[in-house]
């Protein structure tokens, strides 16, 4: 199991690590912020070819913010450089969707990505590694890379769903006018895309239900839903750019939670198990209880009623169609 090592060195992988998600996240990570305020870190940066000079700014800067935990920075475009031994792994990286792009042509660049970085991971990474890809579209490529990651069990790969949990958890307070964090029992189901499901029927803020003030059922589906869905192109279309400030804090939360443990309920895309009628083969976000050490249960026994099952069955649907065109890449 992958635990906080206060008396040891934890090497952490992160890709796409000149990008300006990274650039947020690789702060967290050397300050103790993830893993602790006495766990010494090693980062393994990698990078394209073209973006290594990029690179070479940021390990300045990583140098030059004197962070006491960070013991060594290594910079590389080569997988099996930046995955030799690591205990944490974080895939930022992956091919950008560019206008004009359908879905299945942003699968088909990422394809070959993840495949490549699965067999690296299998070859070179620690037997317990822990790996979040971020890098969309997040659930597919997790699936890829454990389908080729053979020596990594698939309970040890996740896709980040935080930051929707997060988006979500802040609109409930928003809307009420109470603290993010007095809202508890928030889940995300299903893919990081437009048909997620963001789950507030179980929701609570300060231990009292939310759905009734939230307008009920039918409100929140044509108020609530959608904004948590279409909250990434609207910060896109608002500052040009994609969410990158938040997104690193929603790997920090995701990290720290799976390792070091939550009290909290919090969403993950893992390994479909069945539970919930989803079918193994896809990685999907469900509540779960992280207990630490890198170990994680899917929450069982939620009554699904009506209004979330037909949320669920249509993001399950979008994954299963995305697993087929994966698959038929990879053939």
């Amino acid at each position: 199991m992958v635990t906080p090592k206060p008396n040891e060195t934890l090497v952490v992988a992160v890709t796409g690590a000149a990008g300006q998600i990274s650039y947020s996240l690789l702060p967290l990570l050397a300050n103790g912020t993830v893993f602790g305020p006495q766990q010494r870190i090693q980062l393994r940066l990698l990078e394209i070819p073209p973006a290594l000079t990029a690179l070479s700014g940021v390990t300045m800067e990583l140098i030059d913010g004197a962070y006491p935990l960070l013991e060594s920075i290594i910079e590389t475009s080569d997988p099996m450089v930046a995955f030799r031994n690591a205990d944490v792994a974080i895939l930022v990286g992956a091919f950008p969707r560019k206008q004009g792009m359908e879905r299945k042509d942003l699968l088909s660049k990422n394809v070959s990505i993840f495949k490549t970085q699965g067999e690296a991971l299998s070859q070179v990474a620690s037997r317990d590694v822990r790996v979040v890809v971020v890098g969309n579209p997040a659930n597919t490529n997790a699936m890829v890379l454990s389908r080729f990651a053979v020596n990594i069990p698939p309970r040890n790969i996740s896709a980040l769903t935080r930051l929707d949990h997060n988006r979500a958890c802040a609109q409930v307070a928003h809307k009420l006018g109470v603290s993010v964090g007095s809202v508890d029992g928030v889940c995300i189901w299903g893919n990081h895309s437009s048909t997620q499901y963001p789950d507030v029927i179980r929701a609570t803020a300060d231990g009292v239900p939310v759905l009734a003030k939230l307008g009920g059922a039918e409100t929140v589906a044509e108020h609530f839903i959608p904004v948590i869905q279409k909250r990434g192109a609207a910060v896109i279309k608002a500052r040009g750019l994609s969410s990158a400030m938040s997104a690193a804090n929603a790997i920090a939360d995701h990290m720290r939670s799976w390792i070091c443990g939550d009290d909290k309920i919090v969403s993950m895309a893992v390994a479909a198990d069945g539970s919930y009628g989803i079918p193994e083969g896809i990685y999907y976000s469900f509540p779960v209880r992280c207990l630490g050490r890198g170990e994680y249960e899917i929450v069982q026994g939620i009554e699904i009623d009506e209004f979330s099952k037909r949320y669920m069955d249509a993001t399950k649907d979008e994954l299963l169609s995305e697993r087929d065109d994966a698959v038929s890449l990879l053939a």
